[in-house]
C-alpha cells in the first residue's frame, strides 16, 4: 500500500505508485475493473454525454466498463492524445466511441478513428472518468505528467461530475497540487465506489 506524504515529490510518488500497480496479479485487477463496473449504474448516464479513456497497462478500467457505459444509454466520448510540433502535449480531442473501432494510437494508447471532436467538446459531457494515478480528498489528482488532462480539464461544464478512477489504495489524504490542476469532484474505486470530494 503507498502512503502519501506531503514533502514527496510528484516524481517521486508516480514511480511508488506505478511500482505499487505493476506489483498488482492481473486476476486482481481484472475483477477491480469488474467491480468498478459494477457501480456504473448510478451515475444516472442515460441520455448524456459521458468522456472516458481506454485504459493502458496497470490502469484501471476496462473496454468491458466502455460497453457498459453505451448499454446504460450514453455517448461515449474517448481521448485522442498528440503533442504539436514542438513535442508539447495539445489539449485533448475526442472521438465517439463504437466497439470493435478502436485503433493503435500514439503513446501505446488505443483511441476511435477520425473523425475527431475539438478539445471543447469535453464541454459536452454530464460525467469525465479521468484516469489518474491517485486522488486525496481534496480532489487533487496526480496523473502521469504528461500534461494532456491539465490542458483539457477547463473546457469542462462547471455542472460535470468530474471522477478519477483509481484502485482504493490510490485515495490519498494528501498530493502535491499546483495552482493549475483542476480538482476532481469524485472518486471511482472498486470497493468504495463513487465518493464525493472536498474541492
Amino acid at each position: 500500500m503507498v502512503e502519501a506524504v506531503s514533502p514527496r515529490s510528484k516524481s517521486q510518488l508516480r514511480t511508488a505508485l506505478l511500482q505499487n500497480r505493476r506489483s498488482v496479479p492481473e486476476a486482481v485487477r481484472e475483477g477491480e475493473a469488474e467491480a468498478l463496473r459494477g457501480w456504473l449504474s448510478g451515475l444516472k448516464i442515460s441520455g448524456r454525454t459521458v468522456c472516458a479513456y481506454v485504459p493502458v497497462g496497470s490502469e484501471p478500467g476496462s473496454i468491458t466498463l466502455l460497453d457498459t457505459l453505451l448499454e446504460l444509454g450514453a455517448r461515449v466520448l474517448l481521448p485522442v492524445a498528440r503533442n504539436d510540433a514542438a513535442g508539447i502535449p495539445r489539449p485533448l480531442q475526442w472521438g465517439k466511441y463504437r466497439p470493435g473501432t478502436l485503433v493503435a494510437a500514439e503513446f501505446g494508447l488505443r483511441e476511435p478513428p477520425p473523425p475527431w471532436l475539438p478539445a471543447e467538446a469535453i464541454g459536452e459531457a454530464d460525467v469525465i472518468l479521468v484516469p489518474a494515478l491517485a486522488v486525496d480528498r481534496s480532489g487533487a489528482r496526480l496523473g502521469r505528467g504528461a500534461g494532456f488532462y491539465d490542458r483539457t480539464l477547463h473546457h469542462a461544464a462547471p455542472t460535470a461530475q468530474v471522477i478519477a478512477v483509481v484502485r482504493d489504495d490510490e485515495l490519498l489524504d494528501d498530493i502535491p497540487a499546483e495552482p493549475h490542476d483542476v480538482a476532481m469532484t469524485h472518486a471511482l474505486t472498486p470497493r468504495r465506489g463513487v465518493l464525493p470530494l472536498r474541492r
